[in-house]
């Protein structure tokens, strides 16, 4: 069994770049307001959701194993 995320968009400071959107559109959408979300709070981990915080431009999306809290992205120093 594959691990599971847990996905966060920090609301707060969202740009509303639609990168996240480009990068994993099963995983993200944008609202009316241009605030980015995760269509689901919880997922199969998936690269295009990783490579959507990576490429996030303000770091607003967290990703952290569902089962143990520990940080999927970004990583912990």
């Amino acid at each position: 069994m594959g691990d599971r995320w847990t996905v966060e968009v920090d609301r707060g400071i969202c740009i509303g770049s639609g990168l996240c959107v480009n990068h994993a559109p099963n995983g993200f959408a944008l609202d009316t307001a241009r605030q980015s979300r995760p269509s689901s709070p919880e997922t199969d981990a998936d690269e295009g959701v990783l490579a959507a915080a990576e490429g996030c431009p303000v770091e607003a999306i967290t990703i952290t194993l569902t089962a143990t809290g520990e940080a999927v992205f970004p990583p912990e120093d």
